[in-house]
Formats: structure tokens, C-alpha cells, sequence
């Protein structure tokens, strides 16, 4: 039985079908999602080669790959040859893989509009199960000079703290200000709450000549904006 298991090792394939190799010879973007997602399991099941295992997980997420990088290990394991080991490194992968986006999306700095704001947020709030609430501080040319996240709720909302915002407004020389919070349900329609929250920020930020530019509503594929929708 060890030599049946073996055989399905990575190592023992022919050349043309191994995942390492190919990446080699022939460079990563000729793999496919789960020759990728092989190479860091390594190994299959009995019954099963390594790139076989990685599709068969990535059939059930709709070859979704932001779907697996939402599956917890308890999940990953429940798969015949995934111990708690390869989960880990699937979750691991899958999580710089996702931080690799919101670095890029920070190296465009300059905000343009409400889809670049989206680009910038999206990595890092679009798939949470929680809600949070991040302000995005501008100079005057609207260019990204610092962002942080406000708070960090339960599925229910978030609280925002005002006085917080303007002073760290104040502090890094922010004139303009971007607010984002996500929708873990998916829904993009604002509510009462979102929409008093951004006047109460408008308001007081007025006063100390710094401007809200707009308030987004993000979930993981769309995004819904008070200034394209002229409710700023």
C-alpha cells in the first residue's frame, strides 16, 4: 500500500506532469490553479495525485480562489490528504496572495475615482466576515498619504469615532478624506446609520477646511459610492 501511495507522489511522475517542473521550464504562468495550489501540498491521497486533490478542492468553491482563501483548516482537512500541515500552508499562500493586491493597489497612491478607491479597499475589507470602518487621508492632490481602519465590528455595524478622524487628519496634514466600511451580507444599499454617519463627518470636518470626498460601501466584486450617487 506504501508503494501505491508513492507512486502518486509528485516526485514519481513523469516530468511533463510534474507542477515543479513545469513552473521550471516552462514558468508559473503556464500552471494551472491547482498545479499551483499542488505545489504547495506536495503530496495526493491513495487514491489521488496531488494536482487531482487541488482540483477536486477548487471544485467546490466554483474554482473560486478567493472562496478557498475563505475556508478555514477545520474545512481543508475534511478532503482526504489535507492534514493540518498543507491547510495551513493553503490558508498561508492564499492570505500573501491577498496582501500582495492591497500593496499594489497602495502603490497607485493617487485617488482618481471611486473604482481606484475600490481597487485600494477591496483587498483588505471586500472579503471579511466582520465589518470595519477605514478612513483613507488625501492631500490636495489626492494623493494617499495614510489610511487606517476606525473600528471593527461584529456583522452587525461598526462604531466611528469623529473626533479620532480629525484628529489624525489634523496630524498627518490631511485634506481630504475618503471613508470606506464593508457589507460582510453582500448588500449595497447604505443605511440610515451610513448615511448619518457621513454627514456627522462632513459636518465636522468642514469646519476645519478638510473635505469628505466620498463614503464607499464595499463587498468582495462591487462597490456602491455616496458621490457617484450625488447622496455625498
Amino acid at each position: 500500500m506504501a508503494d501505491k501511495q508513492g507512486a502518486f507522489s509528485i516526485k514519481n511522475w513523469s516530468q511533463d506532469d510534474q507542477p515543479r517542473e513545469k513552473l521550471l521550464y516552462k514558468g508559473k504562468a503556464a500552471l494551472s490553479d491547482a498545479e499551483l495550489v499542488a505545489i504547495l501540498i506536495g503530496s495526493g491521497n491513495r487514491e489521488e495525485s496531488a494536482v487531482a486533490l487541488c482540483k477536486r478542492i477548487l471544485s467546490s468553491t466554483e474554482n473560486n480562489l478567493s472562496a478557498l482563501g475563505k475556508m478555514s483548516i477545520k474545512q481543508l482537512t475534511e478532503f482526504k490528504g489535507i492534514g493540518e500541515a498543507k491547510a495551513i500552508s493553503i490558508i498561508a499562500a492564499l492570505e500573501l496572495g491577498r496582501r500582495r493586491r492591497g500593496e499594489e493597489a497602495l502603490q497607485k497612491k493617487k485617488i482618481t475615482s471611486s473604482k481606484s478607491v475600490f481597487e485600494l479597499m477591496q483587498p483588505i475589507i471586500g472579503e471579511l466576515e466582520h465589518e470595519e470602518f477605514w478612513i483613507i487621508y488625501l492631500n490636495n492632490s489626492n494623493k494617499v498619504i495614510h489610511k487606517n481602519q476606525l473600528s471593527k465590528g461584529g456583522i452587525t455595524g461598526t462604531l466611528v469615532d469623529v473626533r479620532l478622524v480629525l484628529k489624525n487628519a489634523l496630524e498627518v496634514g490631511a485634506l481630504g478624506l475618503i471613508l470606506a466600511h464593508n457589507h460582510p451580507s453582500g448588500t449595497l444599499k447604505p443605511s440610515e446609520a451610513d448615511k448619518n454617519i457621513t454627514q456627522k463627518l462632513k459636518t465636522a470636518a468642514q469646519s476645519l477646511d478638510i473635505k469628505v470626498l466620498d463614503h464607499l460601501i464595499i463587498t468582495e466584486k462591487a462597490y456602491f459610492s455616496f458621490a457617484d450617487e450625488n447622496v455625498l
